[in-house]
């Protein structure tokens, strides 16, 4: 067997490489990366204690990012399904910010996300008379039709 299998991967590897999988959480919001970075750091811990090979490290990361992800779908998510707004009226809609996901100049129109759902849905297009880029917060001010008028978010 080659000598890096019998010895495994570092340890500051496995830590390095679990805080970027968590990092990559705030740009892709699932839960699903946070919870492998969570495990792929237990493992690098793991490592500095007790001296593994590749395989056991592999093992141990699996394990650990099943048994994770199974509590975070089972028990966990299901609690937090309560703190949307999907009751709200439209006009409650009236000064909730988001963030822009895209906007076209010529027409004014674009998309956006909310952090927690409004009204069933956490993406919306949106009106703006405001020269806005992807990133930038949005304050809604009325509602036309399906779409919501905004403005920058100071």
């Amino acid at each position: 067997m080659s000598e890096w299998m019998v010895a495994g991967m570092p340890v500051w590897l496995w830590v390095v490489g679990g805080i970027a999988l968590a990092a990559l959480e705030i740009i892709l919001p699932s839960f699903f990366l946070l919870w492998l970075g969570v495990s792929a750091i237990v493992v690098g811990v793991v490592s500095a204690v007790l001296p593994l090979d590749l395989s056991t490290q592999l093992f141990l990361w699996a394990v650990l990012s099943m048994a994770c992800l199974v509590a975070w779908f089972r028990w966990v998510a299901p609690r937090m399904k309560d703190k949307t707004r999907s009751g709200m009226a439209y006009e409650k809609l009236l000064g909730q910010t988001a963030t822009v996901l895209d906007f076209n100049e010529s027409t004014g129109r674009g998309q956006l996300r909310f952090p927690a759902p409004l009204l069933g849905e956490d993406e919306w297009r949106f009106i703006c008379q405001e020269d806005v880029k992807s990133g930038d917060r949005v304050a809604v001010t009325e509602v036309s039709g399906n779409d919501l008028v905004v403005k920058l978010h100071r």
